[in-house]
């Protein structure tokens, strides 16, 4: 016999000035291998065509419908209801601008995240399209990949203690993005370039370790690792300075 699930959903819409912040009910019969997006979508459908939230992909890779699942930022499309109790709050991201309900607008921050690290290759050579592709050792650009794998859903940032009390703070994925070009051999910046962007409190040294970046991840990314790495290559460059003054 299925469940009849009860979820208590974030209901404003910012740009209506009559609308107020509020919590509200929905009871929708559970089926089998049902996830989070597919009760929304039902809800939608079925009960309050004005509901709103995001989704694309429905496979875990646009990040799209990340939100806040029973406390725990979580995807939807990820999140079966099997595994969660018959009662179930859903509330949107916090640090990110709300669109409404539980739509946020992450685009604006990942934008600006990418113009603060100058999230590209960093080179003096000239790009020769008819020069033969260099090659690159496979241990270093499987490093490369497994930190490229980062969808940018914001539930590290979402999940960070620091990015919750200070909205000038990167965040795990910035820093795990500033690490992807760390690695990069193509890259020519140096530590000192590097220690110049993230080597303050706005940056690696803001990190207060509370794991909930990694904890929450849904690609299950080593976050922690990157950081730690970071912290200690950037607290080298900052000892080397002293003494080189």
């Amino acid at each position: 016999m299925s469940r009849q699930l009860e979820f208590d959903i974030f209901r404003y819409n910012p740009q209506d000035k009559g609308s107020v912040p509020h919590m509200q009910t929905f009871v929708l019969d559970e089926t089998e291998n049902m996830t989070l997006f597919i009760a929304l979508n039902r809800l939608r459908e079925e009960q309050d065509p004005g509901l709103t939230f995001d989704f694309c992909c429905r496979a875990g890779i646009c990040g799209a419908c990340a939100m806040v699942i029973n406390g725990r930022p979580g995807l939807a499309c990820q999140t079966k209801t099997v595994d969660l109790p018959s009662q179930i709050t859903l509330m949107p991201l916090p640090v990110f601008k709300l669109i409404g309900d539980l739509s946020v607008d992450t685009g604006v921050w990942f934008r600006e995240m990418y113009q603060t690290t100058e999230s590209w290759i960093h080179t003096s050579k000239i790009f020769d399209p008819d020069a033969i592709e260099e090659r690159m050792d496979n241990e270093v650009a499987e490093q490369i990949y497994e930190l490229e794998r980062c969808i940018e859903c914001g539930c590290c940032v979402s999940a960070c203690g620091t990015a919750r009390l200070r909205d000038d703070f990167l965040g795990a994925a910035s820093l795990n993005r500033v690490a992807r070009f760390v690695v990069d051999p193509r890259d020519q910046r140096t530590d000192r370039d590097y220690f110049e962007i993230i080597g303050n409190d706005e940056g690696i040294f803001g990190c207060m370790g509370l794991l909930g970046c990694e904890d929450v991840c849904p690609k299950k990314l080593p976050l922690q690792n990157q950081l730690g790495f970071l912290r200690r290559k950037m607290g080298i460059t900052a000892i080397k300075e002293i003494f080189r003054k």
